[in-house]
């Protein structure tokens, strides 16, 4: 087994974060600044352009200490190696996890069955280069010698959330070039993308792996067709274009060998946008661009993988979350960006966290005793604090959140930039300070109300406070920095499935629905008979059948 299995709980310093939970779990964020004059500066850490605060969250420096105690504990050194060393970490599917080699240097060594895998990760990106250069230069036209002026980017799941999270976050740097994306097998979304499409200025990137996603192949055939309605045959080779390994079906569909980009079974699908799936961002955006989105994920590997865990900006964050998980019994984490170019951020996020760690099974086939994973979710601020920022301060529920602003606004925009960023920063202390009754009584005499109104309105304006924040605070949205945001949200899944003692790179509970619905959809186009359903899903479909 290339990963250690150790139930957390029966670790000595899960039992020492027990005995310290019950000595702070009721102070106050307010009490705890005020004890410690230099709270802020020992628990904020400031590397290369990011700036992350941890000093708002319910901690200690000693819970920090303990918290990483727990991690030496369970070996977290050692895994981090084996995940970056191409060792069998996703071990109920066989597979190395290295996401990580995609944007390694050049002169990594990286085995995996014994090969450096360097070496043709950057053959690949050669090819991406060398694609994309010649349709964002004009070179690659087509059919009719039009150049190509939309891209349609045809996959689900990470083969969509990945590549169209980074187009749409880094719209401030695309090129001529507009990009689309279809996933849903849903028929109305293909057709509202194509609606407004000229087939002759059109290229389509199918991914699929294998090329047999239901959705995806979907979506491509039908795409396929509307194109052949005007275009000969001959055509599809110059605007089909596929990331794949399955090398036969791409070119039974009809697209030309050479067009061709592969990827491998150790990249999962969630974690793939760094490879040729990214093909889509390289030409939403230019290949240096992509290349700097790489980079950025490099430095943050590298920050990852070095840095002592004290230090360690992943680290630190995927033990806040076992610390609000499993101690406060916090069941979800809220993402706010200060950016609307990041509004598909923690979309992208849930994708990448809760896939990876939603699991009740432990390394060892057991039923684990414990919590693990979190609901995620959040919207860019200031839209989210007119929408559901009210739960986050008055309502019964635990929610640490994580705070994403930037320095600089790209658009220079002083004005605005420094009314979204009063807004983030009034956030995060209106959620550590809340407003005392004292405070509320005395605001109210302030306007003047009367007693019988002061009483009648100051118990719902108290705010307990004491609700838990990081706020992460980087220079600038570039693609650099972009690279480094997305890699450390990957690493925190990383340490989370190492602490919770599961696999977080296997995704089987998405499986036994894609199982039935093939079922159903027989039944459906009436090609077998009615199977057993339960009484409310055979009432479904029959309702359905009978009224379509």
């Amino acid at each position: 087994m290339a990963l250690k299995a150790t139930n957390p709980t029966n670790t000595e310093a899960w039992g020492k974060l027990q005995s310290h939970f019950e000595t702070i779990k009721s102070k106050h964020l307010k009490q705890l600044f005020k004890n410690d004059a230099d709270r802020a500066n020992n628990l904020t850490i400031n590397w290369e352009d990011f700036y992350v605060d941890f000093s708002k969250n319910r901690i200690t420096t000693e819970t920090l200490e303990l918290l990483t105690e727990l991690a030496v504990e369970l070996d977290l050194k050692n895994a981090i190696s084996k995940y970056f060393e191409g060792d069998i970490i996703n071990a109920t599917e066989g597979r190395a996890v290295l996401h990580t080699a995609l944007r390694a240097s050049k002169n990594a060594n990286v085995l995996v069955d014994g090969e450096n895998v360097i070496p043709e990760v950057y053959e690949v990106k050669k090819k991406i280069e060398n694609f994309t250069n010649s349709v964002v230069n004009g070179n690659h036209k087509g059919h009719t010698g039009k150049a190509i002026t939309d891209v349609v980017n045809i996959g689900i799941g990470g083969s969509d959330l990945g590549p169209a999270m980074v187009v749409d976050s880094l719209q401030y740097y695309k090129n001529q070039l507009t990009t689309h994306f279809v996933s849903n097998v849903d028929g109305d979304h293909y057709q509202e993308v194509i609606k407004d499409l000229h087939p002759e200025t059109t290229l389509f990137v199918i991914v699929s792996k294998t090329f047999t996603t239901q959705e995806t192949l979907s979506n491509a055939n039908s795409i396929r067709a509307w194109f052949l309605e005007s275009q000969p045959k001959e055509a599809v080779s110059k605007h089909f274009v596929a990331v794949s390994t399955n090398v036969e079906s791409v070119k039974s569909f009809g697209i030309d060998e050479a067009n061709i980009f592969p990827m491998k079974d150790w990249v999962g699908g969630r974690f793939s946008l760094w490879s040729a799936v990214g093909l889509s961002i390289s030409l939403a955006l230019g290949y240096k661009h992509f290349e700097s989105l790489l980079e950025g994920a490099r430095k943050m590997d590298e920050h990852f993988r070095t840095t002592d865990f004290n230090e360690n900006i992943p680290v630190i964050s995927a033990l806040l979350t076992v610390w609000y998980n499993n101690f406060f019994k916090a069941e979800s984490e809220a993402i706010i960006p200060y950016t609307q170019y990041l509004n598909q951020f923690a979309t992208y996020l849930q994708q990448g966290i809760m896939e990876s760690n939603g699991k009740s099974v432990d390394r060892d086939g057991n039923k684990v005793n414990y919590q693990t994973g979190t609901l995620i979710w959040g919207e860019p601020g200031t839209n989210a604090q007119h929408a559901f920022f009210q739960l986050i301060h008055q309502g019964t529920k635990l929610i640490p959140t994580d705070f994403i602003g930037y320095v600089e606004s790209l658009y220079g925009n002083k004005d605005h930039h420094d009314k979204l960023m009063s807004n983030y920063f009034a956030q995060t202390e209106a959620l550590m300070n809340g407003k005392t009754e004292a405070e509320v009584l005395s605001e109210l005499r302030e306007q003047s109300a009367s007693e019988a109104e002061i009483k009648e309105l100051a118990p719902f304006k108290v705010f307990e406070g004491n609700k838990p924040t990081t706020s992460l605070l980087i220079q600038k949205l570039t693609p650099e920095s972009l690279g480094k945001l997305i890699a450390m949200y990957e690493h925190k899944i990383f340490v989370q499935g190492i602490v919770w003692n599961i696999y977080s790179y296997d995704q089987f509970g998405v499986e036994l629905g894609k199982q039935l619905a093939k079922s159903i959809l027989k039944e459906l186009n009436n090609e077998v008979s009615n199977s057993i359903h339960d009484g409310s899903t055979q009432r479904l479909i029959d309702f359905y059948k009978n009224n379509c």
